[in-house]
């Protein structure tokens, strides 16, 4: 049997590029909810065959980043107040966790990390750069969570992150915002402190009470 290695399949690489571009596109709120999108628009966009395309759209079908209707149409989530509400309560539920098993691994040089990503954070609040926010807002979460060493539970967060994308873009625009998150700065002391009931606190209400503002 041979082991010499396989090459590389070029279909493969151009659709694993579509895919973690409009991933990432729908994740920072670069699409609002309801942007319809279509394979050739894709293909066009990206330079590539319907095929990669169709592979691309068919994986954030299933990760619930787009829709799919009976017609063919691809189209970012309008998501109900039922909706929010769910994906809310899952924010509820893992992000405090990932946040308390970090904890015993938040050394200054994450904590100062953390205090350089708010920063950031701050400038896109001052630019009044809504898809800036989120991107960095996401950032802060993820450089935190990554260090509760839980790689399938971050995965599920981040499905949930992806999901919510197009709607924390409509979010900002009705926030209006004009200084960073404050929930921000508690979880910054908490994490300071070793003060894991505060921290918890402050991760849940940092991920969700903006969330459930859209309901109505």
């Amino acid at each position: 049997m041979s082991l010499q290695p396989r090459p590389s399949d070029p279909g493969a690489a151009a659709h694993e590029r579509v895919y973690r571009s409009l991933r990432t596109r729908i994740m920072h709120g670069e699409l609002p909810p309801g942007s319809a999108l279509t394979l050739r628009g894709i293909g066009k966009s990206y330079d590539v065959s319907m095929t990669p395309a169709r592979e691309a759209v068919r994986r954030l079908v299933a990760e619930g980043a787009v829709s799919l209707s009976s017609s063919g149409r691809v189209s970012t989530p309008e998501l109900s107040n039922e909706r929010i509400e769910e994906l809310a309560s899952l924010r509820a539920m893992l992000e405090p966790e990932l946040a308390s098993r970090a904890l015993p691994r938040a050394h200054f040089a994450l904590i100062e990390r953390l205090e350089a990503i708010n920063n950031g954070v701050s400038q896109m609040v001052a630019r009044h750069d809504a898809t800036g926010y989120i991107r960095m807002n996401l950032e802060f979460h993820r450089t935190l969570y990554l260090r509760a060493q839980a790689p399938a539970m971050l995965a599920m967060t981040e499905t949930v992150w992806l999901q919510l994308g197009p709607t924390m873009r409509a979010l900002y625009g009705r926030l209006n915002r004009t200084e960073p998150p404050y929930h921000h700065r508690l979880i910054l002391a908490a994490l300071k402190a070793g003060d894991e009931p505060g921290l918890r606190l402050a991760v849940r209400t940092d991920a969700t009470q903006g969330l459930r503002m859209l309901k109505g």
